[in-house]
Order: structure tokens, then sequence, then C-alpha cells
């Protein structure tokens, strides 16, 4: 999988820029967007559903 594509569909918890974009994205803080990663895994759009965030 290109890795501009993996970057959109999966979110990188351990890549500070982009754990700053997706908390920012969601609206939550980077320690929610973390538990929410590791509940329900890195893919965006079972994190969204997670966060009762509509599919980004």
């Amino acid at each position: 999988m290109p890795t501009e594509l993996h970057d959109k569909a999966h979110i990188d918890v351990f890549d500070r820029a982009a754990r700053e974009n997706w908390a920012l994205r969601f609206g939550v803080t980077e320690e929610r967007l973390r538990k929410a990663v590791r509940m329900v895994g890195s893919r965006a759009t079972s994190v969204a559903a997670y966060l009762g965030q509509p599919g980004r």
C-alpha cells in the first residue's frame, strides 16, 4: 500500500505530527486519540466511529 494512502487510512500515534493532526481533526486530546487507537486499532474510520464522529 502506498505510504500516502496508508497515512490517510491509518493513524500513527507514534508520529507526533500525525497524532497532533488527527487529534485536531477529531477535536479530541492526543491522550483521547491514543486511547481510541488502543481500543479499536489504527484505522481512521474505526477511531472516528469509536469517538462518535462521522467517517473521516
